[in-house]
């Protein structure tokens, strides 16, 4: 699931800065979650504890449930950081 699924989920993050139906940000949102969450618990059982609450923080902040607002232009930044961030990680080869 690791490599493919962070260059995936960088590429849904990179179309969010597109003109985009708002149904599109919902799916996005929660396809992070799930995604996020399982890296998370992942990182956590190889001891990455510190991985692990990056990406429990980042499923906290993508979750659809309890939105954050943070505005368009912050949302894209977001998306870019965080998008680049899989990419890179993508290719970083793991202790494990």
């Amino acid at each position: 699931m690791g490599k493919t699924t962070k260059i995936v989920l960088a590429v849904l993050l990179f179309l969010c800065l597109g003109d985009m139906l708002y149904g599109y940000f919902q799916l996005v949102r929660f396809v992070s979650l799930i995604a996020f969450g399982i890296f998370a618990w992942k990182y956590y059982e190889q001891g990455e504890n510190t991985i692990a609450t990056i990406y429990l923080t980042l499923a906290l902040l993508f979750q659809p449930f309890f939105k954050v607002s943070l505005g368009r232009e912050l949302w894209n930044i977001v998306d870019v950081v965080v998008g680049v961030w899989l990419v890179i990680s993508a290719f970083h080869k793991d202790k494990n």
